[in-house]
């Protein structure tokens, strides 16, 4: 039986109140915290984007939830020794609570810089160098590396958990899932799909933790629900690579029309359908998942909460 645990949406609220978000996971019986990690929100209306891992410590103090990252990009943006000191951090304050989720980014985060966008099979190239990188330097020990993307000298992380940070690697398709059976500690993917855990499992993940999250949008209202959904967060609908190549939240706004109410309807849960609730949720169960994340999308954080401690988490056991 899978554990269940809370997406917490950096795109979409303020420190403070993702902060408080995780306090109420914790006491609706919510078992783990997932955190965004995000630069820029996928449009405006969002309109938050805290650096992740400040809010990451404040989290290490309000909560004793174990805390991942989904996910990190660490090729671009950050480079792979500055996210092993972070994330080597996290996992001090959390006790060893602390998971990196880490994928292949997207241009809307990660060019800010003025770096090329590079294409998958590059990506992932640079995502692999990154993780070698990270797990020696979690060691501890002194690191030097010279190598395709990255080079390193003589760097030593002194502030490092008493065991290594573990690795989970996110995957939508069988090149990711490849590489993510090969090198990861885990794997991240969002739709439960049972085909795509399989294929981690059989390609060498064996019986490494599996992990997915949903969204919903709770609320009396099934139709204020589908508006809330269409105006925060219509990007989940967008086709094929747009979430990976637009680089800026105008971009994502230009495409809002390609989705409309009637998509959010039949693709979201909206509304205080209990059943519906657990079955997108038990779906992730049916097809071999360890852990579920579920966010609430909008405003009614509290009502969220209060559903699911008392009507949704008693059925998923």
């Amino acid at each position: 039986m899978p554990e269940y645990g809370y997406f917490l949406a950096s795109e979409e609220h303020d420190p403070a109140a993702l902060v408080e978000q995780a306090r109420m996971a914790e006491q609706a019986g919510f078992q783990a915290l997932w955190i965004s990690d995000h630069y820029h929100p996928w449009n405006d209306a969002q309109g938050q984007s805290a650096f992740v891992w400040s809010v990451i410590g404040a989290l290490s103090e309000a909560v004793s939830l174990p805390i991942e990252t989904a996910v990190t990009c660490p090729t671009v943006r950050m480079h792979p020794a500055v996210v092993a000191q972070a994330a080597a951090t996290s996992a001090v304050m959390t006790q060893g609570r602390f998971r990196l989720g880490l994928g292949t980014g997207e241009a809307l985060n990660e060019h800010i810089l003025g770096d090329p966008w590079p294409p998958l099979s590059v990506r992932l190239e640079m995502l692999e160098e990154a993780i070698q990188v990270m797990r020696r330097l979690f060691t501890g020990e002194e690191v030097t590396h010279h190598g395709t993307h990255y080079t390193v000298e003589n760097a030593r992380l002194y502030t490092v958990p008493e065991e290594p940070v573990p690795i989970d690697i996110s995957g939508f398709g069988p090149k990711a899932t490849a590489l993510a059976a090969r090198v990861g500690d885990g794997y991240i993917t969002m739709m439960p799909e049972e085909e795509m855990v399989t294929r981690f499992r059989k390609g060498g993940g064996g019986a490494k933790l599996v992990s997915g999250g949903t969204k919903v949008c709770y609320g009396p209202d099934r139709d204020e629900c589908v508006r809330t959904v269409h105006r925060l967060w219509y990007n989940e609908l967008l086709p094929g690579e747009m979430g990976q190549v637009l680089p800026s939240p105008r971009h994502f706004e230009q495409l809002q029309e390609l989705v409309t109410e009637d998509m959010v309807r039949e693709k979201s849960v909206c509304g205080d359908d209990v059943d519906e609730h657990v079955s997108a949720l038990k779906a992730f169960a049916d097809a071999g998942f360890d852990r579920v994340y579920v966010n609430q999308i909008g405003p009614d954080q509290r009502g969220f909460f209060d559903f699911y401690r008392t009507k949704v988490l008693p059925q998923l056991g």
